[in-house]
């Protein structure tokens, strides 16, 4: 299995636990639970899509602006750019 389907199948695995996630969701609505527990879950649910997307992106600067094109962009540039986007999604 090389890097980029290592990669994607760690996205995936993330996209199914928000899968659970939204499901926890919805059965907290259905049973009527606790709006605090209802709140949590969707926190969790927020941070897991914040998460998401933020791999997502780090992987979309490394490898499209700085090994994927004739413009490159300096590798200490892309690290301050990924963290700004980290920070950003907290």
């Amino acid at each position: 299995m090389d890097r980029q389907e290592r990669e994607r199948e760690k996205l995936m695995q993330r996209v199914r636990k928000l899968r659970g996630q939204l499901d926890a969701v919805e059965r907290a609505l259905v049973k009527n639970e606790d709006c605090g527990a209802q709140l949590m879950l969707l926190a969790a649910v927020r941070g897991g899509v914040n998460s998401l997307m933020g791999e997502v992106m780090e992987t979309h600067i490394r490898v499209h602006l700085t090994e994927g094109t004739a413009e490159r962009i300096a590798p200490e540039l892309a690290e301050d750019l990924i963290h700004l986007v980290r920070s950003y999604l907290k």
